[in-house]
């Protein structure tokens, strides 16, 4: 069972976004389609955080959805920082996304920087690729 599957309706949402979980990433987990870029990235950052495999293959553009595993059992998500969003409304077909999340694996602190590219397919918000930067 996910742990999305379990948690509380009164959670704050991993995404950071200072909403519960359920008014926030938890209604796209559920089905409801990313109005935004940007919301498409908290969603899977949250999916990451939650261990939802199903939902971050869903979310990722056909043309470049990896065949290996996408999550690892030793990174713990800590927190996310959007930094900044460059198109990707509901008016647009493409969109980016930069942002910052730290983890932890093996105790040991860390962070990752990427400039996540955004496209839609068949109107719906889908993951296509990202840059990470030092």
């Amino acid at each position: 069972m996910s742990k999305r599957k379990t948690m509380s309706r009164v959670v704050a949402c991993p995404c950071g976004s200072g909403q519960v979980y359920d008014a926030c990433c938890g209604q796209y987990h559920g089905g409801l389609p990313a109005p935004s870029a940007e919301a498409l990235m908290r969603s899977r950052y949250s999916a990451f955080v939650l261990g939802d495999e199903a939902y971050l293959r869903r979310t990722w553009a056909a043309e470049n959805l990896p065949a290996e595993p996408l999550l690892d059992a030793a990174v713990k998500w800590l927190g996310l920082a959007i930094l900044s969003t460059e198109a990707g409304s509901e008016l647009d077909q493409s969109g980016v996304v930069t942002f910052v999340a730290r983890y932890k694996v093996n105790g040991r602190a860390g962070r990752m920087q990427e400039r996540s590219r955004f496209v839609r397919e068949q109107g719906l918000w889908r993951y296509l690729d990202g840059e990470v930067s030092d």
